[in-house]
């Protein structure tokens, strides 16, 4: 296979017309301009040293020598060479709650808007770990399969909102089972599930699920967003709140127990997420402890240069236009290689 590095470069091959056009339209007036003065045979004769085609190679290999520096700087590369790169790093998949009481605001500027402010900063610290995004309400369903792609990952990240499910509920069990089904094959690895949930109406099977993922050496971490004091949740009604069935304003309130027991049952830690970024250090500090294997063994082609044998032929080149005079050599008077 051949490509060239730096294509932009082969613009300059463009020259090579516009170089050609004004040389032979400076011969065609230096003819006119010899007519003027005598019969071109009288004029050849007085000229014997002169040579009207030495001038045209010389030309000529300039012109194939500026088109191969054009070729030269576009670096071109032809055949491959493979390399093995391996990448030390952990595995994690967020399981992220987007039910919406997640729309509360006694975190800023949203539980959920919070939420995923810390997913994108975990994200950004990561170079070459593994990450997979999970969201729930009353169903769970993969948000993006586990990825080194880490700006595939924000960009899922920014798309996350309530209305991408429409049963409501907390179903962290089947999130958790989810997560199970998320990770590698590769058991060596580090691999935890961070939740990230207010932790409100959840379902059962959650216990179940935690030690499934347990008995893999998965650890789950609980972030619980919000406070166990409580907020309404923003109506779609300008400057009201959702309300129940009697008209009364429905408070949802973090479930900061049922958060601390799924963290004790997973083998993580359990941190509450406020308007400080104490769960953002919190959480970077208990993933690094995780050990660090090879998650990723990844075979590529890259392509070898071959600029310097353009290179050598450039010099050649030069070196040939050199040694041809533009007049007749006396050395090789006797050796018509470019007649008269």
């Amino acid at each position: 296979m051949f490509r060239f590095e730096e294509p932009t470069y082969l613009y300059l091959l463009l020259l090579i017309p516009v170089l050609a056009a004004f040389y032979l339209y400076s011969n065609y007036k230096r003819n006119k301009a010899i007519c003027r003065f005598g019969d071109p045979v009288l004029m050849a004769s007085l000229m014997p040293e002169v040579s009207k085609y030495r001038p045209n190679v010389k030309f000529a290999i300039m012109l194939t020598v500026i088109g191969l520096f054009a070729v030269l700087l576009a670096r071109p590369q032809f055949g491959s060479k493979p390399e093995t790169i391996k990448r030390q790093g952990i595995e994690v998949i967020i399981a992220l709650d987007i039910s919406n009481s997640m729309l509360a605001q006694d975190v800023q500027p949203s539980r959920l808007e919070k939420a995923k402010r810390i997913v994108s900063q975990l994200v950004d610290k990561m170079q070459n770990d593994k990450v997979g995004m999970i969201v729930f309400a009353g169903d769970a369903f993969t948000q993006l399969p586990i990825t080194t792609d880490y700006i595939s990952a924000k960009m899922f990240l920014e798309t996350i909102e309530p209305s991408l499910i429409s049963k409501q509920g907390t179903a962290i069990g089947a999130a958790i089972d989810l997560a199970n089904h998320s990770f590698t094959p590769n058991e060596e690895v580090g691999r935890t599930i961070i939740l990230i949930t207010d932790g409100e109406n959840h379902e059962g099977g959650v216990n179940e699920a935690i030690k499934r993922a347990t008995e893999k050496g998965i650890q789950v971490n609980v972030l619980g967003v919000g406070s166990p004091e409580g907020s309404p949740i923003p109506s779609d009604e300008e400057n009201d709140y959702r309300r129940d069935r009697d008209g009364n304003v429905i408070i949802t309130r973090l479930n900061e127990q049922m958060c601390q027991e799924i963290a004790q049952i997973g083998k993580g830690i359990y941190v509450r997420v406020d308007n400080t970024n104490n769960a953002q250090e919190a959480i970077n500090k208990e993933i690094n402890k995780l050990a660090k294997a090879d998650v990723e063994t990844q075979i590529y082609t890259d392509f070898n240069e071959q600029f310097q044998y353009i290179a050598w032929i450039i010099l050649i080149l030069l070196f040939v236009e050199m040694l041809i005079l533009e007049c007749k050599n006396p050395l090789f008077r006797n050796i018509h290689l470019f007649s008269k």
